[in-house]
């Protein structure tokens, strides 16, 4: 194959890479500029204007590069696999390719309402960097691109975690970030390499291949438990959630949801790959009358304590962002029943409902981003009053908060009646009732903490103190009509959600 042919079927993948390095020249250009101005006038409200004008600047590149690498995305050919599976082009990976790259469209739009952006040319190249690695994660079935794919991933977040210099609590959860994040990529690719030897390749085709027919081995069992575990770091599945509280609160806003959004979708989409093709022939079963041993009972575990741990800590919460990180870990649970089950149908439940929870996480926190904003704070108590204050904000939350808590006709009630239909119909004699059952326990709870925000938001008064200190300034019209768009999205995806899900399952292998 030539080097041009190579360059064609990696066009969207470099569109991002070249939109990236030129938002960070752009950056370093306005950036320097601004420098001068400001030591020239000395004028804080003109530095500030600049600063504005740098992040428009260089948002409009961004989006626009990501608009034209989407459109590159659709004129690949249906399918291709190059060096073994390096890169594969699949009707599954295009997709999730478009929607990883959507997700950092939509975010790039809400970083106009985080103010202490200081730096958007670097920022912004950092979130295009890490798209990047999503698209390789997604577009692989090799596990050491997969591997490389986590690490560009990884090491972007990590900078975009701690990239604010005004708030202390950024860098502690940009380190808290890094340490959980490297320990995950140390049991990643100790697992990775113990597979390799006990099964001479990488490539999860070939792996699957040679697994077929061998019994689950000391060694071999070792290196699947600890691949899951690496995985279980990237999707905060408890109890390796730790990292995910403190990231979601410290992080600036736009950080936090890119976090919560594209890179779950990502690690699902990987993770369902390695799980039923590498490992397809070491399912296992957890059914409850009929267990065997498998990575099948692991991740029923490791999905039955996230559900569990996720929403009982949530009722404790009393800042919105930390209550959407143990949420994560619950609705990491629920995603992961798809897995379980282990079909096609399995797997497509599980990239629809990951994917209706990226796009909800993103405007959630785009509401999040323009009340911190406005008050200072993501408290309870910032949100209270917000429906006089804003009733658009207020309406889109609702949205948002009902569709976690599963109601219909929103898009997260046919998401979770997806995923638990699927795993009904699993196995024999609903092996996977009690999965079922804890899921149901775990949403019912859930809708007590997402009612409690939508009290802040509509019943609850503000102090006196704090309506004082509330600016009267509305909100930029950019991150509005984003929020908007996206509170649209999850009504239209539970009225007539057969828009994605068919699309998905079509795609599925």
């Amino acid at each position: 194959m030539s080097y041009l042919e190579l360059l064609k079927l990696a066009s969207p993948e470099t569109i991002v890479v070249i939109t990236a390095l030129a938002v960070l020249a752009i950056g370093l250009v306005t950036g320097r500029a601004k420098s001068t101005a400001t030591v020239s006038t000395a004028k804080p409200t003109q530095s500030a204007n600049e600063t504005s004008t740098a992040t428009g600047i260089c948002s409009a590149v961004a989006v626009l590069g990501l608009a034209i690498a989407i459109g590159t995305v659709l004129m690949l050919p249906r399918n291709a696999t190059l060096f073994g599976g390096m890169l594969v082009i699949t009707p599954l990976t295009s997709l999730f390719k478009i929607i990883c790259m959507a997700l950092a469209f939509f975010t790039i739009l809400l970083t106009k309402s985080e103010k202490s952006l200081r730096h958007p040319g670097e920022y912004l190249a950092l979130v295009l960097f890490a798209t990047v690695g999503l698209m390789l994660l997604v577009g692989s079935e090799e596990l050491l691109m997969i591997f490389i794919g986590l690490e560009l991933l990884g090491l972007s977040l990590y900078v975009m975690t701690a990239f604010d210099k005004t708030d202390v609590r950024s860098a502690e959860a940009g380190l808290k970030y890094f340490l959980f994040g490297s320990t995950s990529s140390a049991f990643t690719l100790f697992g990775i390499s113990l597979i390799y030897g006990m099964s001479g390749t990488t490539s999860l085709a070939a792996i699957s291949d040679k697994l077929t027919g061998v019994s689950i081995q000391a060694l071999l069992a070792v290196g699947i438990v600890m691949t899951l575990i690496g995985f279980a770091f990237k999707i905060a599945a408890a109890p390796f959630h730790l990292w995910a509280p403190d990231a979601y609160q410290g992080a600036p806003v736009p950080s936090a949801a890119f976090i919560a959004s594209a890179s779950k979708v990502g690690s699902f989409v990987v993770l369902g790959k390695i799980v039923l093709v590498g490992f397809s022939s070491l399912h296992g079963s957890a059914a409850w009358h009929a267990m065997v041993a498998g990575w099948s009972p692991v991740l029923a575990a490791l999905a039955a304590l996230s559900i569990l741990v996720g929403n009982l800590v949530a009722l404790a919460q009393s800042n919105v962002r930390r209550l959407l990180a143990y949420s994560a870990v619950a609705h990491a649970g629920y995603t992961l029943i798809g897995l379980i089950a282990g079909d096609r149908d399995g797997f497509s439940a599980a990239l629809f409902y990951a994917t209706i929870y990226a796009i909800t996480l993103v405007g959630a926190f785009g509401v999040v981003a323009m009340v911190r904003r406005e008050t200072g704070g993501d408290d309870f108590s910032n949100f209270a009053g917000l429906a006089s204050r804003s009733p658009l904000l207020a309406g889109c939350m609702s949205v948002f908060m009902l569709s976690l808590g599963g109601i219909p006709p929103l898009a997260g009630f046919f998401g979770k009646f997806y995923l638990f239909s699927v795993a009904l119909r699993a196995g024999a004699n609903h092996g996977l009732l009690w999965l079922v059952a804890v899921a149901l326990l775990g949403s019912f709870i859930s809708l007590y903490y997402y009612l409690m925000v939508l009290k802040a938001i509509f019943v609850d008064e503000p102090a006196l103190a704090a309506a004082r200190d509330v600016s009267v300034v509305p909100p930029a019209l950019l991150p509005r009509a984003t929020v908007a768009v996206l509170a649209a999205a999850v009504l239209l995806l539970g009225i007539t959600p057969e828009i994605l899900a068919a699309r998905i399952l079509a795609a599925v292998p």
